[in-house]
């Protein structure tokens, strides 16, 4: 198991940790494979998995999307398809809308994303 990846760690939550303090909206989510913290990807306003990269070395993360299982290394910037079977939920809840959380994203969205 290479450094960087907790596969009995659960999921911090459902959505991004800090879009939900915030009353904030993402785009898609990622899952840090060391710790479980669920953060927004970088398309998001808030680049909550990215900044929890930067804030606490933890280099990888999975997509926390239905169907979706491969890896991002932010240290080296790789992507991986595949890997290692992370605790379970792997996903955020497939009645969940992307983008989301229902009733918080704005109607011009699209407009606001990087």
């Amino acid at each position: 198991m290479p450094d960087g990846i907790e596969t009995d760690v659960p999921p911090s939550g459902p959505g991004c940790v800090e879009c939900g303090e915030s009353d904030g909206w993402w785009v898609h989510l990622r899952r840090c494979a060391q710790c479980g913290h669920v953060g927004c990807c970088d398309s998001s306003p808030g680049q909550h998995a990215s900044k929890h990269f930067a804030g606490s070395g933890h280099p990888f993360v999975q997509s926390y999307e239905p169907g979706e299982d491969w890896f991002w290394n932010f240290a080296t910037t790789e992507m991986y398809t595949g890997g290692p079977d992370l605790a379970a939920p792997t996903s955020h809840p497939a009645d969940q809308p992307v983008p989301g959380p229902a009733g918080r994203v704005p109607g011009n969205w699209q407009s606001l994303v990087h």
